[in-house]
């Protein structure tokens, strides 16, 4: 079941009883009905519930699931082009590309807007390493860039930093 699909089939007979119920208003004012009143009250709210559900039917997007992702965290967004996500340092290095395709297609939205004619949203995976106690050493795995214009864009480019790969600690 498809419920975006369902939401404009839902609009599209509001609509069609939003359109009776103002033919009957426009019937009941040429008669003069006592409750003509009520009817463009009706007539209303039906226009209201039926902008609504076409509303809602533009707005949902179902979430995309990549298979092998690992789960990652939202570190930093300047909610225009650039965002850094973390995931932990026991990352499998398979799990890498998937990830950075996961994260380019939550955090991408229609709102974000190229800064300087840059029209790429990037997105930079990293974790965060602890080589001795007390020291923290940021790791960027790799990143991805896809396009701000289009939507579906299916061309996301994946840069796996290797060299950085080899600095991961050794699973057992």
């Amino acid at each position: 079941m498809d419920f975006n699909s369902d939401l404009f089939v839902y609009a599209k007979w509001l609509g069609l009883a939003t359109i009776f119920s103002l033919v009957v208003a426009i019937v009941s004012f040429v008669a003069g009905w006592s409750f003509r009143f009520r009817l463009v009250g009706v007539t209303s709210f039906m226009t209201v519930l039926t902008l609504g559900t076409f509303a809602l039917g533009l707005s949902f997007f179902p979430k995309v699931e990549i298979p092998g992702a690992a789960r990652y965290t939202l570190v930093y967004d300047n909610g225009a082009n650039q965002a850094v996500v973390s995931v932990t340092p026991d990352i499998e290095k398979s799990a890498i590309e998937p990830t950075l395709l996961q994260a380019a297609s939550d955090l991408y939205s229609y709102g974000r807007t190229g800064t300087g004619g840059n029209n790429q949203f990037t997105i930079k995976l990293r974790t965060v390493l602890h080589p001795k106690t007390g020291v923290s050493q940021p790791l960027f795995l790799g990143e991805a860039r896809r396009s701000l214009i289009a939507s579906g864009d299916e061309d996301i480019k994946i840069d796996v930093f290797k060299r950085s790969l080899k600095q991961l600690p050794k699973r057992s």
